[in-house]
């Protein structure tokens, strides 16, 4: 088991994940970050000013992978 890490970055802000979960394998944290990534989406979303979401995933090694939802936005007509 790996422990992974899964820092938070809300439009600039950073918010580090000091605990971190176990899982068997790789795979399994990315699925965990899409579907952590999916629920920071829907209330990025919602909010007065949408912006971009993203997941930071680490180990205890280092950086293993990074998933983002981009949020741009034509201008209004």
């Amino acid at each position: 088991m790996v422990r992974y890490f899964f820092d938070i970055r809300d439009g600039s802000e950073l918010y580090p994940d000091e605990e971190g979960l176990e899982f068997r394998d790789q795979k399994a944290a990315q699925v965990e970050a899409v579907h952590t990534l999916a629920g920071l989406a829907r209330d990025a979303a919602e909010s007065e000013s949408p912006h971009d979401v993203a997941i930071e995933v680490r180990s205890d090694d280092g950086p293993v992978f990074h998933a983002a939802l981009i949020f741009t936005a034509k201008a209004k007509h």
